[in-house]
């Protein structure tokens, strides 16, 4: 156990200059926007959205089904609320208690000495996991991870004890580990693939079979046992995938061509070149976790579009590796006498001395039957230690290892290979969460082999430092990768350098909310100038010209955001609001109208679609109702709550209403209305303000008082709220006071013409 804790107790050292973090980059809608978290919402709506909060069956849905890491999310918000710092302890913890389990499970097939420790160590402190632990989001990986290994190391101990436990104590293990397989999925999707793995160990691992072999037992059906667990792990896997599938309701997601431009391309050549390319990137990204970016979308790496593109021969050079790995591990016979590299000199043929028939738990050597601890006798000529180790079993060999590694590498990234389905992201770094423990082990268990093939102590004195090295290199990198996620400013400049678009377009909305306002607008352009068609860059800059009274050149800015992306309704909505005060009435009906006629299917954030709808249904109404057709603009009120999302504040939307029927002289209504949007927001001054006219037009004088005094104690520096308390005491001929509550108006407003006029007719 020391080595577990004492790597666990590294990977929480590493990640304490994370504590103190922000909020960053897809934090923003998974935690602080997301509906689901709120108290209010119902928690079962957690396991009929995705893990944004967006309805899983929706045709825009990100189809990411992750209820557990969404659940976490609202434990964290009903004990802290949005303070980011319980958020990110449950992260470190996370990543604490997977390298400890990681670690158990690297002395189960290196045995409990100095290459157990290195796989640990380099797990804890490897930079590509940052993204995962810093950034919230993360969760999700760490999660899946930490039930990925559980399952994992049940699946172990179910191997182990057969032949030497009860039935019933066999199938608890066996249960554990499909049940801790289910939660890992539910907690990301790539969990699943904890099945393969086991799977994978029970065959390579434990019963150490060749490729040869394995064909030869399908074949020849040897090894019921064997063959019944493999096809248990398979079906419980393609159960899980069928519901999985059912339930977002038997559709792909559909993602945008910025997000994973290789997916978009027409071509299968590039198609083709480019989805090769990318596990070589990956792998690079392990073996050298130099340049990070938290987003590799749009151009970040240019596609591959011919044979002649020189990157090709970085695709061949990591394919070839990887196919001499696995031939080392799968067709590589052991030496005559079968001397293991774990120093048993023993002969293993299918997991049983002398026995080709593939039963691992059936041993001639008795200390294997009476399950009593068999003496792993592991020399330092052969695995780099001099202590003497007790197991169960033998360790694995080498080449037992190496396939694992390979598998525990390669099978859990699958998912985001663009082989079986298209995914929302060209690179993820913390999709490489799981990976990299099979990186892990491949490392460790090359250096011990290395180590073995030294002669002389001084050479293997080295490589020990040269491996101490390499996990200090990688801590010191983790640490001052920690630093770039602090805050969104510092995380987005840091990924300039690899996508510059996207980094500068959100910078530039990190400078915005700090009112910088000129290097905002800097930051849009420059984003522009690398991919100028990004409709969201071009809203988000028109919207600060326009908020600058830049208005010409926003409803420039605003007509190519549309070009780009017709859909998106909050381009639409500035639009309509400028021509609205520009006095350009017709236009801006005809532009809320296109609006409002959008539909929501295949939208990436619905909510926020419907909520910019219903706004232009509002402002729809609002002019409609200045202009005197109070039924048309009723009638487009109740479609915008029809339409109304249920994060939409409604509050001036009911007002609207209630003014709407005022007009009309239906006072029951209004009076409703007015109540719905004091009930919405009991703190609305212009719900305050139209109330109390309704009550004093109803004779209720004292009620229509005490409303307006309400609307003056919740904001005394709103000229508005005394001219309309002055105009009540005018119409109650309380003169003086009223010719008071003008002159406070009039000098909180001086500039508003409808105060000054209404305090000079007072005074009058």
């Amino acid at each position: 156990m020391f080595a577990e804790l004492l790597c666990g107790a590294v990977a929480l050292v590493l990640y304490v200059n994370t504590l103190g973090a922000d909020f960053c980059y897809d934090d923003s809608r998974a935690i602080k926007t997301n509906q689901d978290l709120l108290p209010e919402t119902p928690w079962t709506n957690i396991f009929y959205d995705d893990f944004w909060g967006t309805l899983l069956t929706h045709s825009g849905s990100h189809k990411s089904y992750r209820p557990l890491c969404t659940l976490s999310f609202r434990l964290n918000h009903a004990v802290g609320g949005l303070d980011p710092w319980g958020y990110h302890m449950v992260n470190v913890a996370f990543h604490g208690a997977v390298t400890g389990l990681f670690t158990s499970l690297a002395r189960l097939l290196l045995g409990g000495g100095l290459w157990s420790l290195l796989a640990g160590l380099l797990f804890a402190s490897h930079p590509i996991h940052t993204e995962a632990v810093a950034g919230i989001v993360g969760r999700a990986d760490e999660g899946a991870a930490l039930f990925f290994l559980l399952s994992l190391l049940c699946y172990i101990r179910h191997c182990t004890l057969r032949g030497h436990a009860g039935p019933w104590r066999l199938v608890a293990w066996f249960l554990g580990s499909l049940g801790c397989a289910a939660c890992s999925m539910l907690w990301k999707e790539l969990g699943v693939t904890v099945l393969a793995i086991s799977a994978l160990y029970d065959v390579c691992v434990f019963h150490k079979l060749k490729l040869r072999q394995v064909i030869t037992l399908l074949y020849k059906r040897k090894n019921v046992h064997l063959l019944l667990n493999v096809f248990l792990l398979a079906a419980w896997g393609a159960v899980l995938l069928a519901c999985r599938f059912y339930w977002m309701g038997n559709k792909p997601p559909n993602f945008s061509n910025s997000d994973n431009p290789a997916a978009d391309s027409p071509s299968l050549l590039t198609r083709t070149l480019t989805f090769f390319y990318l596990p070589a990137v990956n792998f690079w990204l392990l073996l050298c976790p130099d340049t990070l970016s938290f987003d590799w979308s749009m151009d970040a790496l240019p596609l591959i579009r011919s044979l002649a593109d020189w990157r090709n021969f970085h695709t061949v050079l990591f394919y070839l590796g990887l196919l001499l790995l696995a031939w080392f591990g799968l067709w590589m016979h052991h030496a005559a006498k079968g001397k293991d590299t774990n120093g048993k000199a023993q002969h293993y043929t299918n997991g049983r001395n002398g026995n080709s028939n593939g039963h691992s738990y059936q041993y001639n050597n008795h200390e294997h039957m009476n399950n009593s601890h068999t003496g792993a006798h592991i020399n330092s000529a052969q695995n780099g230690t001099k202590k003497h180790y007790e197991s169960r079993t033998p360790l694995p060999t080498t080449e037992n290892v190496v396939v694992f590694s390979i598998g525990l590498l390669a099978i859990p990234f699958l998912p985001a290979t663009n082989l079986f389905f298209y995914v929302g992201f060209v690179i993820a770094e913390r999709v490489l969460y799981i990976p990299s423990m099979g990186f892990c082990l491949l490392v460790a268990v090359g250096m011990r082999s290395l180590y073995v093939r030294l002669r002389r102590r001084s050479f293997r004195t080295i490589l020990v430092y040269c491996s101490a090295t390499l996990v200090l290199l990688f801590g010191v990198k983790t640490v001052l990768r920690n630093r770039d996620w602090q805050n969104e400013e510092m995380l987005y400049k840091s990924g300039i350098y690899v996508n510059p678009a996207k980094a500068w377009g959100n910078l530039g909305n990190v400078l915005k909310s700090q009112s910088k306002m000129e290097e905002a607008e800097q930051a849009y352009r420059n984003a522009l100038y690398y991919r100028s068609n990004m409709a969201d860059m071009l809203y988000n800059l028109g919207l600060l010209l326009q908020e600058s009274n830049k208005f010409s050149e926003a409803l420039h800015y605003y007509k190519l955001a549309i070009g780009s992306r017709p859909t998106l309704a909050s381009a639409y909505l500035n639009t309509g609001i400028i021509l609205m005060n520009q006095g350009r009435h017709d236009e801006a009906k005809r532009t809320f109208l296109t609006c409002a006629d959008i539909p929501d299917e295949n939208l990436k954030d619905p909510h926020a679609h419907k909520s910019s709808v219903t706004s232009c249904l509002y402002n729809l109404g609002k002019l409609l109702h200045e202009q005197g057709h109070q039924e048309e603009a009723l009638s487009v009120f109740k479609e915008a709550i029809q339409k109304m999302p249920r994060q939409f504040a409604p509050q001036s939307l009911y007002n609207m209403m209630g003014e709407a029927y005022m007009r009309l002289s239906k006072l029951p209504e209004a009076e409703h209305w007015y109540r719905e949007s004091l009930r919405a927001k009991p703190d609305h001054i212009p719900a305050h303000l139209t109330y109390g006219k309704l009550l004093a037009m109803t004779g209720q004088k004292t009620e229509a008082e005490r409303y307006f005094l309400k609307a003056i104690q919740l904001d005394p520096t709103k000229g508005n709220c005394y001219m309309h308390y002055g105009q009540f005491l005018l119409e109650e001929s309380r003169l003086l006071e009223a010719a008071e509550m003008a002159e406070k108006a009039a000098r909180l407003d001086s500039g508003e013409f409808d105060v000054v006029f209404s305090a000079a007719h007072m005074l009058r």
